[in-house]
């Protein structure tokens, strides 16, 4: 006996391919079918059973015992057509399969996905009476599901007798996966309804259909139900991943917290939903405290971890993961590998990227595109097209989603020519009758404005779907004409296709454009009568309509309607409704209540709301957001550090402006036109000219809008010569034709020089006849040298244009009255009252509360006492101090240029009578509106 298990135990062995038959096969023991039964069980590895398979041929009437023990050990070893084909021999020998044999070659049939050989077993078991045998009909029930044949399997299942909760669970989880995930929920009720147990496979075959519903309700409900039942382990990691795919990642993260003990499906369960819902700071931490706690990192882990520092952004810890990987040996994954590869192109590290990517041994199709998507996302479209050209070297062929990554790249760095070479690839591969890859190619020319190369390829089309349709429609909406895109809508319901909620989205669009509150409210109509009002997208564009349409009472109606839906979506377009009709307070604060509902914001949130914050001026907010897209990780986006750029300026805090556009990695020309702008708004006219030649230097793209605000820090500054050659360079160097808008601000720069001889030399080479705004800046100009006879030319064209204007009348007047020509300015006055023109009072805005200031404006005079100047400045103080942030050293430092200032005035002005420096006060007071410096301030004043 110890030698027999001895040869046993040596048959087992891995590497056991040529041993001596006759020392395992004893002669007297061929026939035995016992111990052909140890040796098959005690097989570890698929060669000894192929050679205990070679001997068992040699058997003369084998048992069917032998035969089920073959199917089943091919089936353990992957080797599913070997066991199928077992099957088949067992029929031709002439013996009876039983139930177990069935089983068995039912789960190869299931496992090799071989539907054929499915569908004549189930024949053979309806023929031999076995199909509602409940271990069989489980089978069926499992193999049906997975083939996707969801009517046989309920057919099976409803003809079983007696079922078991096997049975059951193989239903729910073939439901879960069906299109229809609602199913599963109504079998899992009544499975319960009928008294059988739901164990713990019940919950995570259920998983799956709550995941793809997104319902949180029933995912709470399911959650109490395994907290009552105190079913534990594995459910929770389930628990964790449904949370997190219906959108409730702090629920996921309660759970993950509570959890006794987590293993490392706990944790990468945990980070993959992060990543899924985009809370990558939150994954940084995690992956921070799986560092600490050495906790060991499966696959699914390392790959999401490498998804969350690519997003932050975050080098260093990418290249920790990176060694942790080449220590696990994973880099010969590609699962793996490609990640890591992206990681290193999204921080910037193209070299290494390249490297990397072209080292990855196994290279197939969906790491080139994963590769080439990351190099498009992060704006590096001209290294996309350096990559292709090593994929071509390298002689693989681009499929589909690779050519119109390609085509994307083209479209990012402005080349139609590049374009079109993809369009000759695609016709050479045969692509080009392909519907997807035509309206790749439709979009690309809608984009770069070719309408009729779009239109050529759309009208060749044998068939179209509603996308097609809708890439029209939509590209006429955002690049075209928007009477185009109804057009096209006309055509396509000519055509008997439906529209869908996509098409419903671009004619939404189109309304916001035309400005067209009618039509709107008349789609909307129609989508209320097609059911299309339930869906998200549709409603989320209707509010939009709306809002740009100034109906905010709609937006507002239509808001709270989906109450129970609201995504981030949804709360973006509410603060967008706000901010475009000049509601900035009320946008900021459906922000806060954004946040008090849990509802994360994202990139777009971000984009949307700072403008508003740049609106209103305060500091404290900006430097509160600010800090929130530091947390969230989005300070890497170019659209973020544009808006914080522009934000600061107009905060009054140009060196941070300086520091947002110094250290932004990928900057585009909408940041160098920012970093102008703020110039220009600040006074800086030589540090825009110098950041506008390296911006030449740097062979960054200028366009109409960099040369505005060059132009317009040139005459803020009196920059003469610098304006002119700036000016002069458009056409000649960048071939930018001059707008009205640089005609004005060179008018202004010249006019305000007096140099009155080439401002009218400039207005005569004009192509096109001066607007309001050239006109008004020769106005301004003449009011300042006090030039009638260019004054009266500029009100006569002026009044032409805009004739209910009455600011024009008090600019002329100002004019005669500078040249003591007091008849004709009480005449030009006389005129405003005449033709019942208005002039519209200014004011100030008095601290940081501005939506008090929008309602009550407060208009500021030099006709009030010293009481009521120093109970004006007492309130302005107040109010700046309650909207105070800690700045301590620049805070200190206006503080004594106020408190200088106001002695300064107090001892040169002592002796003359002149009334109290409220107005300088008060400008103090609202650059010190964001600091905790008043009560110092109020001290030093009271000394005066």
């Amino acid at each position: 006996m110890r030698l027999k298990s001895m040869k046993i135990k040596l048959f087992t062995s891995k590497h056991s391919n040529s041993l001596h038959t006759h020392h395992i096969f004893p002669i007297q023991q061929q026939n035995n079918n016992n111990h052909y039964l140890k040796l098959i069980n005690s097989c570890k590895y698929i060669n000894p059973l192929l050679q205990i398979h070679t001997h068992f041929l040699q058997i003369k009437n084998p048992s069917l015992i032998l035969y089920n023990s073959f199917i089943k050990a091919y089936s353990k070893f992957h080797h599913f057509h070997k066991a199928i084909n077992l099957y088949h021999t067992i029929l031709k020998i002439g013996l009876k399969p039983d139930k177990f044999t069935f089983n068995f070659v039912l789960k190869a049939c299931t496992s090799a996905l071989d539907f054929h050989e499915g569908v004549n077993i189930y024949k053979d078991i309806v023929f031999n009476g076995l199909e509602c045998d409940v271990y069989i009909g489980t089978s069926l029930i499992d193999m049906f599901c997975k083939m996707g044949c969801l009517d046989n399997a309920r057919n099976v299942f409803d003809k079983m007798p007696v079922k078991d909760g096997v049975c059951w669970n193989a239903m729910i989880s073939g439901l879960s996966q069906s299109l229809n995930p609602c199913e599963a929920l109504e079998m899992f009720w009544r499975m319960q309804m009928e008294g059988f147990e739901v164990d713990k496979v019940s919950i995570l075959n259920l998983a799956p259909a709550v995941s793809r519903l997104g319902d949180v309700g029933c995912c709470k409900s399911i959650h109490g139900y395994v907290v009552r039942r105190s079913i534990c382990g594995v459910v929770s990691n389930s628990l964790i991943d449904m949370y997190c795919k219906c959108g409730d990642v702090h629920s996921a993260q309660r759970v993950f917290d509570r959890m006794g003990v987590r293993d490392d499906v706990s944790w990468a369960t945990m980070m993959a939903g992060y990543v899924k819902n985009g809370c990558y700071f939150e994954g940084l931490q995690l992956l921070h405290k799986m560092r600490r706690g050495n906790v060991k990192m499966n696959k699914v882990a390392v790959v999401n971890a490498l998804l969350v520092v690519a997003e932050m952004r975050d080098l260093e810890k990418g290249k920790e993961i990176y060694n942790y990987a080449l220590q696990m040996g994973l880099m010969s994954d590609i699962v793996v590998a490609t990640p890591i590869v992206c990681m290193y192109a999204k921080c910037g590290e193209l070299k290494k990227a390249r490297e990397l990517f072209l080292s990855l041994e196994g290279r197939d199709l969906v790491a080139w595109s994963a590769f080439l998507s990351a190099l498009v996302e992060t704006g590096y479209p001209r290294e996309v097209l350096s990559i292709f050209q090593v994929m071509q070297y390298e002689g693989l062929k681009p499929d589909k989603a690779i050519l119109s990554i390609l085509v994307s790249g083209c479209t990012e760095i402005s080349n139609i020519g590049l374009g079109k070479i993809m369009h000759c690839y695609a016709i050479k591969a045969d692509m080009e009758s392909d519907i997807s890859m035509v309206t790749t190619l439709v979009s690309m020319y809608i984009r770069f404005e070719l309408f009729t190369y779009a239109m050529t390829l759309f009208n060749r089309m044998q068939i179209k779907d509603i996308v097609v349709w809708n890439t029209l429609i939509n590209g006429f909406t955002k690049y075209g004409d928007p009477h185009l895109a109804l057009e096209m809508f006309n055509r396509l319901q000519l055509s008997g296709i439906l529209p869908d909620s996509g098409t419903m989205v671009g004619l939404f669009s189109a309304c916001a454009i035309m400005d067209d509150l009618d039509l709107g409210t008349c789609l909307h109509g129609g989508i209320e009568k097609s059911g299309f009002e339930s869906d998200i997208h549709v409603k989320v564009a209707l509010m939009d309509m709306y809002a740009k349409c100034g109906s905010l009472c709609s937006v507002e109606r239509l808001f709270l309607l989906t109450k129970h839906v609201k995504d981030e979506v949804s709360w973006n377009v509410m603060i967008a409704g706000y901010l475009h009709n000049g509601y900035s307070n009320e946008a900021i604060s459906t922000f806060r209540r954004m946040k008090l509902e849990n509802v994360r914001p994202n990139l777009v949130t971000f984009v949307t709301i700072l403008p508003a914050v740049s609106y209103l001026s305060i500091l404290r907010e900006a430097m509160a957001f600010h800090t929130c897209i530091i947390r969230m990780g989005f300070l890497s986006c170019t659209l973020i550090g544009n808006s914080l750029i522009d934000m600061y300026a107009k905060c009054g805090q140009l060196r941070y402006s300086e520091k947002c556009f110094h250290e932004m990695e990928n900057k585009d020309t909408i940041s160098w036109n920012a970093m102008l702008s703020a110039y220009a708004m600040h006074g800086q006219g030589e540090l825009a000219v110098a950041l506008f030649s390296v911006m030449q230097e740097s062979n960054v793209r200028v366009d109409s809008v960099s040369y505005i605000s060059v132009l317009s820090a040139c005459r803020h500054s009196g920059l003469i010569q610098e304006g002119w050659d700036i000016f002069a360079s458009m056409c000649e160097k960048h071939h930018v034709e001059p707008s009205m808008e640089h005609y004005a601000c060179m008018v202004d720069l010249l006019g305000c020089a007096g140099l009155f001889d080439e401002v009218l030399s400039l207005l005569n080479k004009m192509t096109t006849e001066p607007d309001a705004r050239v006109w008004g800046a020769l106005l301004a100009a003449c009011k300042i040298h006090s030039n009638v006879t260019l004054g009266e030319v500029a009100v006569h064209h002026l009044l032409k244009l805009e004739p209910r204007n009455p600011v024009h009348h008090v600019v002329l007047s100002d004019i005669y009255a500078q040249c003591g020509r007091w008849n004709d300015a009480r005449r030009t006055r006389s005129h405003i009252n005449n033709h019942g023109l208005k002039k519209i009072p200014g004011y100030s805005w008095v601290g940081a509360h501005k939506n008090e200031m929008e309602k009550k404006p407060t208009r500021i005079t030099m006709s009030c006492n010293h009481e009521s100047a120093s109970e004006l400045t007492k309130s302005a103080s107040k109010t700046a101090f309650d909207n105070s942030t800690a700045d301590n050293n620049f805070g200190n430092e206006l503080v004594n240029e106020v408190f200088a200032e106001l002695k300064d005035f107090h001892e040169k002005n002592a002796s003359t009578g002149l009334e109290s420096p409220t107005l300088l006060i008060i400008r103090k007071v609202v650059e010190l509106s964001s600091y905790h410096h008043f009560g110092q301030f109020l001290q030093n004043k009271n000394h005066l």
